[in-house]
């Protein structure tokens, strides 16, 4: 059936041993992130069977309970990058061995379900160094140590570390100089309660950059690795990464519509189905080929065509329009087009019901 997701398992395990690779040369361990393929349980298992893979991290609880037997299984630890919400406390120490938090109201349901379920359930305690998405404010030193204070008195909490998100909501890019208050909180935090931190986590794929160049701080002990994986790429300067791919999940869509129209639509312009005033170029008669894939699935600023002389023209929730005047195949109803995904196309397919799934590998 179409449209499926075409997922390489073999390229994506390449993928992961240059990651595995970068992250011991940075002298960090090596968490990957399954959110962008929606917890794929055939990519789950691959990533848990890696010998260099030690925690494997998802956004949502529900992603994590599809994978948690198989990945602590290899003895590897389930993690929760999002901060947990209230309303999932119960299915949080179920099922995730190390979750991120940064609000002690969470992290004492955390400890009376723990104690509920007779467990210590790990945190780490997000800093937030400016890109003011989640996190104690690295300045608010007053709130920081209180909140250190607290979780160290919980008897059904263990203090696992200490990390940082940076990129995905204030674009900083990850530095030796802002990296390095994270490490300085770390080691107060060790002197001031005579503990010792297992991670001191700096980041995710946007950090990746920083171990080649030798910038990479002492002290930051471990990376998130999701778009690194997956595609390739360094999110901080939107670079490939050496000796890695991009084309782990090729998208195939069947062609419903093939017929001869204007490029130009006839009539007064309003807005679509999205709210947008759409614009359009005039490139005479087309051939045009309608997909049966659409917003609801995909972001057709993320999917570029395989056959480069195919353009994408626009879409509509359920449809994808594209010229193929220029291409040397000559593409019939039925017939099937490719495209490579962004991380924005990778992560709406593999969300979607509506898209299928096939594995090489």
């Amino acid at each position: 059936m179409y449209p499926r997701l075409v997922i390489d398992l073999n390229k994506l395990k390449s993928n992961l041993d240059e990651m595995a690779a970068i992250t011991k040369r940075g002298n960090c361990s090596l968490m990957v992130v399954t959110k962008v393929l929606c917890a794929d349980v055939e990519m789950a298992k691959m990533i848990a069977a890696h010998p260099d893979v030690k925690y494997v991290a998802d956004s949502r609880v529900k992603n994590i309970a599809k994978y948690a037997d198989i990945v602590r299984g290899a003895g590897k630890m389930t993690t929760l990058l999002r901060i947990p919400m209230h309303s999932e406390i119960e299915d949080v120490v179920k099922y995730v061995d190390l979750c991120f938090n940064s609000e002690l109201s969470t992290i004492r349901l955390l400890n009376a379900e723990a104690k509920k379920q007779g467990k210590v359930q790990n945190i780490l305690l997000m800093i937030d160094l400016g890109d003011l998405r989640e996190g104690i404010f690295f300045k608010n030193e007053d709130l920081i140590y209180e909140a250190v204070e607290e979780i160290l008195k919980m008897e059904n909490i263990c203090l696992y570390g200490i990390g940082v998100n940076l990129t995905c909501y204030g674009a900083i890019i990850p530095k030796n100089e802002n990296l390095s208050i994270l490490v300085e909180w770390a080691k107060k935090i060790e002197d001031k309660y005579d503990i010792k931190l297992q991670m001191v986590s700096g980041g995710n794929s946007s950090s990746v950059y920083l171990v080649d160049k030798g910038e990479l701080p002492e002290g930051i002990n471990n990376l998130r690795l999701g778009e690194s994986f997956v595609l390739g790429n360094d999110t901080a300067y939107e670079t490939k990464l050496p000796r890695t791919t991009d084309d782990t999940v090729i998208l195939q869509a069947q062609i419903v519509e093939l017929k001869e129209k204007p490029s130009l639509p006839i009539g007064e312009v309003g807005v679509d189905a999205f709210g947008q005033k759409p614009y359009y170029e005039d490139r005479g008669i087309i051939k045009r080929a309608i997909i049966a894939v659409g917003k609801q699935d995909t972001d057709l600023g993320s999917m570029t065509p395989v056959d480069e002389k195919i353009d994408i023209l626009g879409g509509s929730s359920d449809h994808t329009i594209l010229d193929v005047t220029k291409s040397d195949k000559n593409y019939q109803v039925g017939d099937v087009v490719e495209f490579k995904l962004g991380y924005g196309g990778v992560l709406k397919n593999a969300t979607s019901e509506y898209v299928e799934r096939v594995y090489i590998g």
